[in-house]
């Protein structure tokens, strides 16, 4: 193939004037009016939701919906072409002229929760039991466990309209920042932060030297500015979680995802209990590639197939991923081709476009998003896979409400792991050369830790971030680079040469964005890998219960989804057996590579 990676998918751009009507952005203004006089009507209920039957309520949260759908919209459409290109002023200033609007918008609705959460159990009780609150009400019940941390109106208005000049402008910021960089390789010249980070999969060493050189390069010049941005963030948090009574700074984040604080412990500590396999898998993984000891960024190394390593076009991608999920579900098949078909992702590398790549579910009456910066390494496709697995969860929902529409994050990475792992199978499942098996569970067990074990390993650096900033106060470059260091080489032991790693934490967009996060991540891997070995056991009745949650969306508690699929989130060997999952893939790459030896 003749594209480089910086052409390929070069055709494949989102539709958005789905979600407004035009292109432009000039339907914005008309989706905001419609927000506004919504709003605006709901205004003569204060004070009476406790005096409602239950089917004059339902009717009054099917009016909050309608409030709230066209906010979304018009939120959801600046968000994507800011990711498009951030470097655009004229998307920067459509972004934050929705958000002044949205906001104030938003603020005139916040007594409709807190006046909710106000109400007695009595009450609340009685009309909760009705089917009249159906589509609502696993909502409803939610919104009542944050009483003890809600503020008065007046305070939650202030911290909405703050919100725009506080932490979300220091994220926009980073979020320019990051998009902005662009890493010098000697032997290709510039290229995309995304590009470098492609290369260090290469085979060949010097390749991921090179890049690995180029990305800690070009991530100093920013690095005071990106340190400021994490400690203003670090420090707002926690004025946050001070208001609002929370005891830690992973309460709020395991309230949301209707998660206890005990449970998420247990998963952490199951977690790095079982470091050692990570240290096992990079002593394996230095013995394939010839080396006494890896640097970091040999671990995501692809190992060598005799062969010079192929650049997956788009199309063929498309047909993997496709053929993939077909061999599951047609039902999962249709739907992901729709995405290809009706213009809903985002492919090609470009110049400032946000880096990464995500899911956006919008709204349930409309269809999801997916942005995917494409360079066509196999990994790629296993990404592409990963968030189509998002896309078809959020479509599969759509007759949920806008409330119930996405699962809390513990549940978020269950339909995208899986997706991954069904396509992660098929590709195993046609490769027979040796070498080239070899190589794709050793692509396998390095998904497992970076999914698994890295992000752990992230949270706990986090965890030591947000004490430290509490505790210490402003924290240095020096001091973040230190901590950082410890909660990785807490990971690597001895078995990773971690030269020139120090700064890695600072183009990490979760602890920007979401603080905590990460360990939903892990959540989701543990949870997929186990729903996914009962799919192979338990064939097409199975498929059955599995669309079935997916499409319950998150209308339940994590508990009541994962019990549809047969899975115990309450019982003391679950995390465990998901670990023995990940242990049995390392076992057979090692196998695999015994086997090679030999032969």
């Amino acid at each position: 193939m003749n594209a480089t990676n910086e052409t390929l998918a070069a055709d494949v751009s989102w539709r958005l004037a789905d979600i407004t009507g035009s292109n432009d952005g000039s339907s914005i203004d008309a989706l905001l009016d419609d927000a506004q006089a919504r709003a605006v009507d709901l205004q003569p209920m204060r004070g009476r939701l406790g005096s409602l039957t239950p089917v004059e309520l339902g009717a009054f949260w099917q009016a909050v919906e309608d409030a709230s759908e066209p906010l979304a919209r018009a939120g959801n459409f600046a968000q994507l072409r800011f990711a498009t290109d951030t470097a655009d002023p004229a998307n920067g200033a459509l972004m934050m002229a929705m958000q002044e609007r949205a906001t104030a918008i938003a603020t005139t609705l916040v007594w409709v929760e807190l006046e909710w959460a106000s109400l007695g159990d009595a009450y609340v009780d009685a009309v909760l039991a009705d089917p009249a609150l159906g589509r609502f009400r696993h909502h409803l019940r939610v919104v009542r466990l944050a009483r003890p941390h809600l503020l008065s109106e007046a305070e939650e208005k202030i911290l909405a309209e703050k919100s725009l000049t506080g932490g979300s402008a220091w994220s926009r910021l980073f979020d320019e920042l990051l998009a902005g960089l662009r890493v010098e390789l000697p032997s290709v010249g510039e290229v995309a932060l995304e590009e470098a980070f492609s290369r260090t999969q290469s085979v060949d060493r010097v390749v991921r030297a090179e890049a690995a050189a180029g990305i800690t390069a070009a991530l100093q010049p920013g690095l005071r500015t990106r340190a400021y941005i994490y400690n203003t963030l670090l420090a707002d948090k926690a004025t946050d979680d001070r208001l609002r009574a929370y005891n830690s700074w992973i309460a709020a984040r395991n309230l949301s995802n209707q998660a206890t604080d005990e449970s998420i412990s247990a998963l952490i500590e199951a977690v790095v209990s079982r470091y050692g396999l990570v240290q096992r898998w990079y002593r394996l993984k230095a013995s394939l590639l010839g080396l006494d000891q890896l640097s970091f960024y040999d671990r995501n190394a692809s190992l060598p197939t005799g062969e010079d390593t192929a650049v997956i076009d788009w199309e063929e991608a498309k047909e993997t991923v496709i053929d993939a999920y077909a061999s599951y579900s047609p039902t999962l098949a249709a739907g992901a081709r729709r995405f290809f078909d009706e213009g809903w992702i985002d492919a090609p590398l470009r110049p400032a476009k946000q880096g990464g790549a995500f899911c956006a579910p919008v709204t349930p009456g409309l269809h999801p998003y997916v942005l995917v910066n494409y360079t066509g390494t196999r990994r790629d496709v296993l990404t592409l896979a990963h968030e189509l697995g998002h896309g078809l969860h959020f479509l599969l929902a759509r007759d949920q409400s806008l409330f119930e529409h996405v699962t809390p994050l513990t549940l978020a990475e269950t339909a995208s792991v899986f997706g991954e792992a069904v396509t992660f199978g098929r590709l195993l499942e046609h490769e027979h050369d040796p070498r080239r098996r070899l190589a794709l569970l050793a692509s396998s067990v390095d998904d497992a830790i970076a999914t698994v074990f890295r992000q752990v390993s992230m949270w706990r650096f986090e965890d030591l971030a947000h004490r430290a900033r509490r505790s210490e106060g402003e924290l240095s470059v020096e001091r973040i680079n230190a901590l950082w260091m410890e909660s990785q080489m807490e990971l690597f032991g001895d078995t990773i040469n971690t030269d020139g790693y120090e700064s890695w934490w600072s183009y990490i967009p979760h602890f920007i964005h979401t603080p905590g996060y990460v360990y939903a991540y892990a959540y989701g891997q543990l949870l997929a890998m186990s729903v996914y070995q009962r799919s192979l056991d338990g064939g097409p009745p199975f498929a059955e219960k599995y669309l079935a949650m997916l499409a319950a969306g998150g209308s339940r508690s994590p508990e009541e989804l994962t019990a549809m699929v047969d899975c115990d989130l309450n019982d003391p060997e679950f995390w465990a057996a998901g670990l023995d999952l990940v242990e049995r893939r390392l076992d057979e790459a090692e196998a695999a590579a015994n086997a090679l030896r030999a032969s």
